[in-house]
């Protein structure tokens, strides 16, 4: 049975957007400059994670779809970025490639590659359930930045003191785009709910 296109696209934009975000940290933090350095940062934290899975759901047509697919692409991320690291580690600055002992990153493959499939799932089906128009799907959508303005906050509660200042403005400006786009969603939920009350369809 031939499988149509229409099911084949979503299946290979999703594992390769995978792909390329289990790459993007890994190899931004393959150079010492300020932009590489808050690159990486953003693509090695949690919620940029969060955020992929969540958009699978968002770009797929059905909520069993969004799962399945948020679950395989997110475990196709995890893995390229410790096969990444393991194929290709980053040097510390001064030290040669020969004296790099080489690291067994296979348990972090094995925890976090199951973490990333079981938490997939759900966050691809949030995303999908998100497009729910008006108040209702409102909860649905602020999940992301939520969790950007949370983990950001404790970063630099707790892991700010002696990181440097590339890394601290990173996450500063993380956090305030974060409760910028939750309350923008608010913002516009909120309209969108007046106006339908003011002029009801029909």
């Amino acid at each position: 049975m031939r499988i149509p296109r229409t099911r084949l696209v979503p299946v290979g934009v999703s594992l390769g957007a995978g792909l390329l975000l289990g790459l993007l940290s890994p190899l931004a933090n393959k150079w010492d400059n300020p932009a590489c350095v808050a690159l990486g940062l953003v693509f090695s934290s949690g919620w940029s994670w969060a955020c992929y899975a969540f958009l699978v759901g968002c770009f797929c047509r059905s909520r069993i779809e969004s799962t399945v697919l948020a679950s395989l692409g997110l475990t196709v991320g995890v893995v390229t970025y410790y096969l990444f690291k393991d194929f290709s580690p980053t040097l510390p600055a001064g030290m040669e490639s020969a004296e790099v002992v080489s690291t067994d990153n296979s348990s972090g493959i094995i925890f976090w590659g199951m973490a990333a499939f079981i938490l997939g799932g759900p966050l691809g089906f949030f995303g999908n359930v998100a497009r729910t128009p008006g108040v209702y799907g409102l909860p649905f959508r602020l999940i992301v930045p939520l969790v950007a303005f949370l983990e950001t906050s404790v970063r630099l509660t707790r892991e700010a003191e002696g990181q440097g200042l590339v890394t601290t403005v990173t996450w500063t400006v993380m956090r305030f785009v974060a409760a910028a786009v939750a309350l923008a969603l608010v913002g516009h939920s909120i309209w969108d709910w007046r106006r339908s009350r003011r002029y009801p369809a029909g």
